[in-house]
This record gives structure tokens, sequence and C-alpha cells, in this order.
């Protein structure tokens, strides 16, 4: 049973944004952003429902229009008296584990070379033609996945480029890609390419939630029953869908209205032209869905509010969203000028004229009700007069503190607030030695599907990437016995060989921060922040998982379990408070068990172990501590972790001790100021 599209409860964004695009697929599709639960695949399922059918040359397999054809149909040309049939409009899903072979189709490669056929199969684009295209967790698809996935979606057409044999077709469908923002993000270059996206939540009205829970109850105790019950709504918002599609191509975007659209998009500072573009067609879309044949600024409001959240941010860990008074006034600064009141049509003074504002209770307008401050408002800054956002602390500042001292003993050292982490930069690379195996990602060398080539091989199975020069040399020993007469050259199987490919993977980096009070002053601790922050930056931009292990005081705590969240992460950091005891042995024994954990899982992912302290292992008494923190990082160097070491010590006098550390665990160590890309790429030393 497919869901009734109109049964959603609440949801009006996202219901809206779907339609839209219904209407208009140039749009450019929907992004819908939201936490678990909330009715995201069932919506979208649901719409494909609703969308009007469509008529196909009969036995197409790329779903031709019969009123105009694509000249470049596969399986065209087609005539213009070709028998027609008349479909539902589709929904395809795109599966994450998706090749790209089974999203753009594939050619076989043997029998063009081997026969000289083009034989093309095709992909979920051509199957997607003229309608639905649904990618659920769309944050975790591929990178080039989803680049080939948008060039689709924005030029209307399907490329397969495979040694010299071209294929093409048409590929117009609307692109709904949806995700939860907990397990990572798409990187803005991408977030821009999607038309409109949508943040949906669950309601938090309990009166809501029941009726969602009682239409659930109902759809799943009688399914034919509960969706004749809504077949009326269903056919009237299938009409509305369809007559807004005709009255589309009538509707007027004035200078106005576009004067206004293009106001909004530069009040927000957003990059590019491609948000003007995107706001206006929605503004177009919105106004025939409305039924209207000209573009208001009620149009433009409600596609600004659609297009622009996820293009104003300015670096990976902005909320999306838009600032309301912003809107409002980019829209008013736009409005065109109201004609000047005819001076016969004033008032004269005493009736309603300019002489009769003075307010009731006697005071000046600048003095009226509403626009002085009450007595809360006069008063001076917090308590505490000037700077009363400073508070006093006796806590003791700088490297001379002494962990160890009789007075910590009898009273541990007070928990510091945390810090506000100084601004990112841009950190350099760091890189897991060796060749990978892992998923597609920005970071390490790696054998993959995408990249430059670096070799051949004899295929297993169906050839994807033929390395042409081998494959000749391979065949050119045996044409005499092969009984080539000609200038053409004669291959067989055996003489065919795939192309390996090296290119870049995404890697688990697991951070370690030391959050005690050895790490000194809390200027010291905000540029300790800014360097981590700088470097879930960058982890980010290289599509790694990441996770957080903190320890301060008597143990270490595991902040963030490893996610594509890095979201999460930084918001776990900024939040860090400080102080205590460092512990660094039981730091590093958590990461050894995480990461144990994490092979298990996920096999493929190679693990950078990045531990940010200045090696002051400090405890109760009676202990080595510093021996301790040496057999924990023993360990991780015997399991053949790859690690660096952020050495976070200041002052002039210098103990090394996070040089040791490293030297233990077998990694490479930098100083905190060497973390930017004055050295674009840093490879870690592997442990022996």
């Amino acid at each position: 049973m497919v869901y009734p599209f109109s049964a959603v409860v609440g949801m009006d964004d996202m219901r809206l944004a779907l339609l839209l695009n219904a209407v208009s697929p140039a749009v450019g599709g929907v992004l819908v952003r939201g936490e678990k639960g909330t009715a995201k695949s069932t919506a979208v399922r649901a719409l494909a429902a609703v969308l009007p059918p469509v008529a196909v040359v009969a036995g197409c397999r790329f779903g031709c229009d019969p009123a105009a054809p694509d000249p470049a149909c596969p399986d065209g040309p087609h005539p213009t008296d070709s028998p027609a049939a008349t479909r539902a409009a589709r929904l395809v899903e795109l599966p994450v584990g998706a090749s790209e072979d089974r999203l753009v189709g594939s050619l076989d490669i043997e029998r063009a070379l081997t026969e000289g056929v083009k034989s093309f199969e095709p992909g979920l684009l051509a199957a997607a033609h003229r309608g639905v295209l649904y990618v659920d967790e769309v944050n975790l698809l591929h990178d080039h996945l989803v680049d080939l996935l948008l060039d689709a979606a924005a030029l209307g057409r399907a490329y397969v480029e495979r040694e010299g044999v071209s294929v093409q077709h048409a590929a117009r469908f609307l692109l709904v890609g949806t995700m939860n923002p907990e397990e990572g993000e798409l990187r803005p270059q991408l977030l821009d390419r999607f038309g409109l996206t949508v943040e949906v939540a669950a309601p938090r009205e309990p009166g809501l939630r029941a009726e969602v829970v009682r239409r659930r109850f109902a759809a799943d105790a009688d399914p034919d029953g509960f969706s004749a019950r809504w077949a009326g709504e269903e056919t009237a918002l299938a009409d509305r869908i369809a007559a807004a599609r005709e009255l589309l191509p009538r509707v007027v975007l004035g200078d106005g209205a576009l004067s206004q659209v293009t106001a909004v998009c530069a009040a927000f500072g957003v990059d590019g032209l491609r948000a003007d573009i995107v706001t206006a067609r929605a503004a177009i879309a919105h106004a025939a869905w409305s039924g209207r044949t000209e573009v208001t600024e009620d149009d433009v409001r409600v596609a600004a509010r659609l297009a622009l959240p996820h293009r104003r941010r300015r670096n990976p860990f902005d909320a999306p969203g838009l600032d309301e008074d912003t809107l409002e006034q980019a829209l008013d600064d736009a409005r065109p000028d109201e004609p000047e009141p005819d001076p016969e049509d004033t008032p004269p003074e005493g009736e309603g004229g300019p002489a009769d504002d003075s307010p009731d209770d006697g005071g000046t307008p600048e003095q009226g009700a509403g626009d002085g401050a009450g007595p809360d408002e006069q008063a001076g800054p917090a308590e505490g007069g000037p700077g009363g956002d400073q508070q006093p602390t006796t806590a003791p500042r700088g490297d001379a503190a002494d962990p160890d001292a009789p007075r910590a003993e009898a009273a541990p050292a007070p928990e510091q607030p945390a810090v506000a982490p100084d601004e990112a930069f841009r950190a350099r690379r760091l890189e897991v030695p060796g060749i990978g195996d892992g998923v597609a990602g920005r970071r390490s060398k790696a054998r993959s599907e995408r990249g430059r080539v670096v070799g051949s091989r004899r295929p297993e199975g169906t050839v994807t990437r033929l390395h042409l020069v081998d494959t000749v040399l391979a065949a050119a020993p045996h044409q005499l016995a092969r009984g080539r007469s000609g200038p053409g050259l004669r291959l067989a199987r055996e003489d065919l060989r795939q192309a390996d490919l090296e290119g870049r993977e995404g890697n688990l980096v697991l951070f370690v921060v030391d959050a005690s009070g050895s790490m000194g002053s809390r200027t010291r601790m905000a540029a300790v922040k800014g360097a981590v922050l700088s470097l879930l930056t960058d982890a980010y931009q290289r599509r790694d998982k990441v996770g957080l292990i903190t320890f301060r005081g008597a143990d270490a705590v595991l902040a963030l379990p490893p996610t594509w969240s890095v979201e999460a992460a930084a918001a776990r950091l900024t939040d860090l408070p400080t102080g205590g005891r460092s512990p660094i042995a039981a730091g590093l024994l958590r990461a050894h068990e995480t990461l144990r954990v994490e092979r298990v899982r996920d096999p493929r992912r190679r693990p950078l172990l990045v531990v940010v302290t200045d090696g002051r292992a400090t405890g109760e008494r009676g202990t080595d501590h510093l021996r301790q923190a040496h057999r924990a990082a023993g360990l991780l160097q015997a399991a053949g972790t790859a690690s660096v070491v952020v050495d976070c010590e200041s002052g002039y006098v210098r103990l090394g001790l996070a040089q040791t550390l490293g030297a233990h665990l077998g990694a490479q160590t930098l100083r905190l100021e060497e973390l930017g890309a004055q050295q674009l790429v840093s490879t870690v030393k592997a442990a022996a």
C-alpha cells in the first residue's frame, strides 16, 4: 500500500516543496532534512501517486514522449506516428550502495570491441525519466554519484562514455533526496545544486501526534478502505497539479517581482546566481499552484524561504535557516514605490491630518508608549557593572600549576567553564600511509573506481574500465595465429585488461583531546579548540568519519562515537569543559577499544588517530602515569594504528613529553602552530 499524500499530517513546508517541483521540475528538486521517523520517505513515495499519467512511445525503454521524441534516444529514432501508450508516473529509488553503471547505465565493452555492437543497458536515470527519482540518505551516497545525479538533473540528459563509445538520452525527472543530519552533511557545493530544501521535525503538539498514530493504525488495519476514504482528496490534488502545469507557461514574472527576487538573494549574500534563478522558478511555480498568472510578493516570500536557507551557509557548521527580519526588509526595499497621494485627497488639520498625530498620554512621539525602555531595559550592564560578564576566578593560570601538589589532593581543581574556540583555519592534510581499499573520499590513497590509471589486470567478470593500450599489447602477439589478413585487430576475451585506478578514500579520524588543567590558560585552550575545529572542517570536506574522546580528571569519555556528523563533533568540542588531572593512559586505552570495535563494524575504513595533548600525564600519587601512557601508546602502535600527536606545550621551558609520547605511538608529532596549510600534505608515519 502507498500511503495517501493527502493523509500526511502537518509537514506543510515539505509537502509544498514537493508539489512545487511536481508543477515545475525545472525548480531543481527537493532536499528534505530531518530527524528519523518524520514521514520523509512516506511523503515522497506518496507523491508519485498524485502525479498525472504520462504518454510514452510504446516499447521505448527510455520513456520518450510521442509528441516530442528524443532524437538521440538509443532506442530511436522514433517516427512521428509511433504507437503510444499511457502509464503512471514512476517512482525510482536509488540505493545508497548503487554503482555508477547502475545509475547511468552501462555499455557492453566486450561486445563493442569484439563484435562492433553498441549494446547499452539503461540505468536508473532512464527509468526515472518523466517521473520521480528518490534518493534516501543522500548524504551517505558517494560524492561522484551525487555529482552525476545532479548534473543529469540540471542538464536533463544522461551521458555514458566508455573508451570512445558515447551514448546519451533524455533524463528529466523530479529529484528528491532525504537525509538525517545526524549522519553527516552534504558538501556545500552539492547542497547548492538542490533547488529547494526543507527542515522537518515531528510535531510537538500532542493532538497532532495522536492524529498521526490514529491514521497510521487505520491504514495498517484496512489499507484498501483507508485509501478509498482519501481517494477524493487524492484526485483533487492530481487535478490541481495538472491544472498548474497547464497554467505555468502563462505565468509572468514582472520586473517588480524580479527585483524582489534579486534583492532578497543579495541581502543574504549567497554565492553565485543559481539562487536567483531557482527562487524565480519557485516563485513562478507557486503562482501557478495558486492559480495566478502573475508572480506576487507572497510568491517571492514563499520561494525564498524554500530556496535560500541551505545557500546562506558560510562554513560547514552553520545551521541552515533564514532571518525573517532580513527577508522582510529586503522585500520592503525592493517593493515598487507607491504613487504620491493627491493633495486634494488629504484631510484638513483636525480631521485625522498630520496635526492630529500627538499621542494620547501627552508625551512627544519619541517618548510614546512602546518606544522607550522600561525600568529593566534602562538599567546599565549586567550585575557587576561594566564588564559584568567577566567572572572572577581563583584557579591558577599558566603551566606553573602542579596538579600533584598537596592542595590538589585535598580538593581537586574546580571545573572551568567551556572556552570558545579560536577562529578555524585551513588545516594541512594528514594521510594514512599505504594504499587502502575503503569507501570513496578525499584523504588517503586507495584503490577505487575513479582516479588515475596506475596499471591493469585480467578482469574478473564484466569489464567496467578497459585499459585500451594493455589490451592491444596483449592481443598483438596472437594476430598471426588468429589468421589476421587485414588492418583490423582480432581480439579475444583473454586479451581484455581491466584498468586499475588509484583514487582517494575517506578515513575514520578519531580525536583524543586533553581537556585537563595541565593544558594551561584559557587562551591556550581556545587555540587548541580552534585547531581541532579546523581539523574537523578538513575531515568534513574529505568525507571522513569522525569520533571524539576527551580525557580529564580521573577518566576518559567517548564524547562522540564514530559518526559522519562532523557538526555533532564540533558542538561537543565547543561545549567541552576543562580542568583537573591528565589521564593520558585512560584516553589512549579508550581509543584502542573504540578502534577495535570499529574495525569489526567497518573493516575497510582505515583509522587515523589524532592525539591533542601537552604530554603531561598526571593523576593520583604513587603511580607512574607517564609509563602507563607509554604502555597504552605501545598497544596502539602494535595494532598498526596510524597516529599523529599535536603538541600543545607552550612556554620558554619545554619538556618534550608530547614528542616522547609520539615516539611510543610510532607517530608524527606536530606543534600546534604547524597545523596550518603551509605544507598541504603530511603523511603520518606508520607503526612498525
